[in-house]
């Protein structure tokens, strides 16, 4: 039986500024995503009936809250495709502003491409995945890209931040709707891409951009949980040369150059919290 194993991987974003709430309902925003080697597995193989999921965690349900079973319906509506198993290995937590589930809707799309051999192209797949949600774009093609509109307006970036990424996962789950609605005025679009846009005529990027590029969602996070706070903080203290909530959080990640500073902070914070050192890609 023909099997695609793929490693779903998930992203931090480096600066994420939150614009007006439009018409719809959705923020514009401006972002830099970074795709991170920390990953769930997915594992595909056809099935002659229908699609049938299976997981190592119980949050996870084979029904049309499931991003994978969504983006596997998405696939089958499109291209008239058949069945297939869907095994979920997680290690990505939910609500953590990662992108897990993003990344592994993403991935489903592109399993079943292998799977069925259908050749479709990635921009046609960027504009399919949307309809699922406003990250899984990006996972479709990955690596670093400047994220516009609600995050599906993609423009790749000529070089990845370098570095080693502390990932500090507090046992919190946030909420993304709940992040959103606290922005009661967003800033003002007129002042779009400032530092970000920037960066695609460059050659390199430069942690001294970057320093000036703050999440929006820190203003709201940090004083509703101070823990997330005081991580951010602990990171610079042990030399992080860039330190951010990721996305609407929970999940703080610093950036170092430095293997023995990584070192003693991944010790510091590893009895206390899920931990992990992970690349960019």
């Amino acid at each position: 039986m023909e099997k695609i194993v793929i490693n779903s991987n998930a992203k931090v974003n480096i600066g994420l500024k939150v614009f007006k709430k439009k018409d719809n309902g959705y923020h514009d925003i401006v972002t830099v995503f970074q795709e991170i080697d920390l990953s769930d597995t997915i594992t595909l193989t056809k099935n002659p009936h229908a699609c049938h999921f299976n997981s190592n965690v119980d949050w996870l349900r084979n029904d049309n809250d499931n991003l994978c079973i969504l983006a596997y319906k998405l696939m089958k509506k499109n291209y008239g495709i058949g069945g297939i198993n869907i095994d979920l290995n997680k290690k990505i937590p939910p609500g953590s502003g990662l992108g897990g589930g993003s990344s592994n809707a993403a991935s489903i799309m592109k399993g079943v491409c292998k799977l069925f051999s259908l050749n479709i192209p990635k921009n046609e797949l960027e504009r399919l995945a949307v309809n699922i949600g406003a990250d899984v774009p990006f996972f479709i093609n990955g690596s670093i890209q400047l994220g516009e509109g609600i995050g599906e307006k993609l423009t790749p970036l000529k070089k990845k931040i370098s570095g080693k990424y502390l990932i500090i996962i507090p046992d919190i789950i946030i909420d993304t709707f709940w992040a959103y609605s606290q922005f009661k005025n967003g800033l003002d679009t007129s002042s779009s891409s400032i530092n970000l846009a920037g960066l695609l005529n460059k050659k390199t990027t430069s942690f001294n951009k970057f320093k000036l590029i703050e999440n929006d969602f820190e203003s709201i996070v940090i004083p509703t949980y101070p823990e997330i706070g005081e991580i951010k903080e602990q990171l610079c203290a042990f030399g992080a040369q860039y330190a951010s909530l990721s996305g609407s959080g929970s999940t703080v990640f610093g950036i170092f150059n430095d293997e023995a500073l990584l070192e003693k902070a991944f010790s510091y914070f590893t009895p206390k919290y899920n931990t992990f050192i992970s690349c960019p890609i």
